[in-house]
């Protein structure tokens, strides 16, 4: 069995070719079947949505924090793919303690995301279905950091009540500073730094992304902004922003396209 070292620093045995696969990470179960193996898939989680049809015909295991484990051990899955953040590190050891080979991931960066589907691929005996899509992303990847320049300054929420941001040391974040955004709310504490919005004026923002998850932003929050804000608002795919895996060069041209814009048209407040 190959030996591997995961985001926890622990080192870890795993099948040679793994073939009872549980992901408890959404953008890495829709890595697994872009990869075609969907058919080793035996376990996800309640937020893996994608590919809706494939992934609604595998049991659910709850949340990403509250997984099943008793499901978990019944299924006897010869590896469990997880991630720092994502899931909590109790289950993880716990599910480690009964046995069972997990694999904790953490890319915090878009050239560590790729670097860390082309390992997992790897693990999982498919590098060559993998290269293709591996190759891709780094071209793009090296055309974006070639060719970076300084775009909007822009805020991306992604709660409300309390307010919150996409900050630093997080991947969101290091995809709007390849694609060209200057992300404001690094100037913020924290990964997911708490805001007021009086605090935008200060900010000196040029556009506001208002994502659709984890919080779904639509028009009806709108009229929240409009007080404190009146340049550009844009409503953009959160999973496009957030889940690494085989979007990765759909969110680097999007991105790069949106910020290579002179300006996104501001919100008409006359429509609120």
């Amino acid at each position: 069995m190959p030996t591997i070292v995961d985001a926890l620093n622990r080192t870890l045995e795993v099948p040679r070719t793994p073939q009872r696969i549980i992901s408890l990470v959404p953008s890495l179960t829709e890595w697994l079947f872009a990869l075609g193996l969907g058919d080793r898939v035996v376990g996800v989680t309640d937020f893996c949505t994608q590919p809706a049809a494939a992934v609604a015909q595998k049991p659910r295991l709850r949340g990403t924090k509250n997984p099943d484990r008793a499901r978990i051990l019944a299924l006897e899955p010869d590896l469990i793919i997880a991630n720092k953040e994502e899931n909590r590190e109790r289950d993880v050891l716990a599910l480690a303690e009964a046995g069972l080979a997990v694999y904790v991931t953490d890319p915090c960066t878009v050239a560590g995301a790729i670097e860390t589907l082309a390992t997992l691929a790897e693990i999982l005996d498919a590098g060559e279905a993998a290269r293709p899509q591996i190759d891709e992303m780094r071209a793009l990847y090296a055309a974006a950091t070639a060719d970076a320049q300084s775009g909007p300054r822009v805020l991306v929420p992604i709660w409300r009540d309390p307010w919150m941001a996409i900050g630093a040391d997080t991947y969101a974040a290091d995809l709007l500073r390849v694609c060209g955004g200057q992300n404001v709310a690094l100037s913020l504490d924290g990964r997911y730094p708490r805001f007021e919005l009086a605090q935008i004026a200060v900010l000196q923002l040029e556009l506001i992304l208002l994502p659709s998850e984890p919080y779904a932003f639509s028009p009806v929050d709108l009229p929240a902004l409009a007080p404190v804000f009146s340049g550009a608002v844009h409503f953009v795919d959160g999973e496009l922003l957030t889940w690494y895996g085989p979007r990765i060069p759909q969110a680097l041209r999007f991105f790069r396209g949106l910020f290579d814009q002179p300006t996104v048209a501001p919100v008409d407040k006359n429509d609120l």
